[in-house]
């Protein structure tokens, strides 16, 4: 049969989740940020469903592999929670029945012969270092962050050899700080600069004890997850130019340099001394920054920005906000996938591809989300109980056919993961948008493979569509 698209060898066809997403709370001793969240206010979550019970991955772990290896895939990535993990955050003393869990796992995962890749960090800092420290304000907690990566590294890194740092560490900086959309809900521009800076040096000393450590040297490799939101400009006048330039710096740019480059990006730097809210930092601090690159990329992809110069004075109320260089534009006639409230360009994976040829060494990098969340896929359901998500399949098709494009330019990507694989748990919006392959009946828990399950095991066998 001849493809259309044919992707390089060995690539990888897989998903990703996430340990507070997927695994619930069941034995498991301390809250995250999330399940304080939660208790506290259940009523901010979609149909008040929280993090108890997620898609049951804790008990039903064996189950959820077996499908996942149903569908094809050959590589999952999904992240341990620091909160199961340790039982004490200071002295990064192991829980022995998390350890065992995650072991169990991994071995499970290898054993279906599909490939772990493990993340550190998503959104799930434990609440009682938010009250002791301030979470991600503290260098504090960048330190103990590393003495909890250093004891996933001892446990599990003979078997892991693709690991990442943080995913969407952008999102914290902005629904913590800025945007209210994540708990504490602050909005404090200065405190989100320096949470933006402390994520940054939290991931470069991790890597730093990655390598100090020698996992690098047994074929281990360490990446971030970002979530690129590529920016463009209502037009090409200065103003507007400038505006989107200001939203790439500040959402992407601000974690892509420093990741890959080892520095910030200078007009940024600018900006934040001029307007008196650059983080605090050292020089020392700056180094390991410098000296402590990423060896691969995971893109999260889902729509881009658009941005257009301020229009209305910028309100000084909040104080300092990055809100201050431009505003959203809502570009007329743009697609949407209206469930979400955001905008379908997959041309984006293309321009996302050449950027990383051109601007970032080419680095070796992968799709590592991307997805539609559709709600009430219910009334999708065809007389033999399956869903037919037709709108995913052609979504995936879509945004292929653009990777591909880039890939056949010189771009050096490696594989590409959806988001997810089985319907799970999303913050506050709980299971409000389904994005899985696999369809979760939440009151049974039931698992049911949708048609574009089927679609992605033959996109894996063929390498391509």
């Amino acid at each position: 049969m001849s493809l259309k698209y044919k992707f390089p060898e060995n690539f990888w066809w897989g998903s990703a989740t996430s340990g507070p997403q997927s695994e619930g709370r069941f034995n498991k001793k301390h809250r995250s940020v999330f399940d304080y969240w939660f208790d506290i206010e259940p009523q901010a979550f979609f149909n008040g469903v929280g993090p108890n019970v997620a898609s049951n991955f804790y008990n039903s772990y064996k189950e959820d592999v077996k499908l996942i290896k149903e569908i094809g895939l050959n590589s999952l990535r999904t992240s341990i929670q620091w909160t199961r993990l340790i039982k004490d955050f200071e002295t990064g003393e192991v829980d022995e029945d998390a350890a065992k869990f995650y072991n169990n796992v991994i071995n499970e995962f290898i054993d279906q012969g599909i490939l772990p890749v493990i993340n550190l960090h998503h959104f799930d800092l434990p609440v009682e270092l938010y009250e002791k420290y301030g979470g991600w304000e503290s260098k504090k907690v960048v330190d103990l962050f590393v003495i909890f990566a250093k004891k996933c590294f001892e446990l599990f890194g003979d078997r892991v050899k693709y690991w990442a740092t943080f995913n969407e560490p952008m999102v914290v900086v902005e629904g913590e700080y800025l945007y209210k959309f994540h708990y504490p809900k602050l909005v404090d521009g200065k405190k989100a600069v320096q949470v933006l800076y402390n994520l940054n040096l939290a991931s470069a000393k991790v890597i730093k004890e990655f390598k100090e450590l020698g996992y690098d040297k047994n074929g281990g490799k360490i990446g971030i997850i970002l979530n690129l939101t590529p920016s463009y400009p209502r037009s090409q006048e200065e103003k507007d130019v400038n505006a989107a330039k200001f939203v790439e710096d500040f959402f992407n740019n601000s974690f892509l340099d420093p990741a890959i480059k080892g520095k910030f990006p200078e007009n940024l730097v600018e900006i934040l001394n001029k307007d008196n809210v650059i983080w605090e930092s050292t020089e020392e601090e700056m180094e390991i920054i410098r000296n402590n690159t990423i060896d691969f990329l995971g893109v999260n992809y889902y729509q881009p920005r658009r941005a257009k110069a301020k229009e209305e004075k910028f309100d000084e109320s909040n104080g300092w906000m990055p809100d201050k260089y431009f505003d959203n534009y809502e570009m007329p006639g743009r697609r949407m996938n209206t469930y979400r409230g955001w905008e379908i360009y997959p041309q984006c994976m293309y321009d996302i591809a050449i950027n990383v040829r051109d601007n970032y060494n080419n680095i070796p990098w992968y799709i590592s989300e991307n997805g539609m969340g559709v709600e009430g896929e219910e009334k999708y359901i065809n007389d033999d109980g399956v869903i037919e998500d037709n709108y995913r399949i052609e979504f995936y098709e879509e945004h292929l056919s653009y990777l591909h494009k880039g890939i056949s330019e010189g771009s050096n990507c490696f594989g590409y993961h959806t988001w997810t694989p089985i319907d799970c748990w999303s913050w506050s919006n709980a299971y409000k948008n389904r994005y899985g392959f696999i369809a979760v009946d939440l009151p049974t828990q039931i698992k049911t493979i949708k048609k574009s399950g089927r679609w992605i095991k033959e996109v894996a066998k063929n390498n391509g569509f």
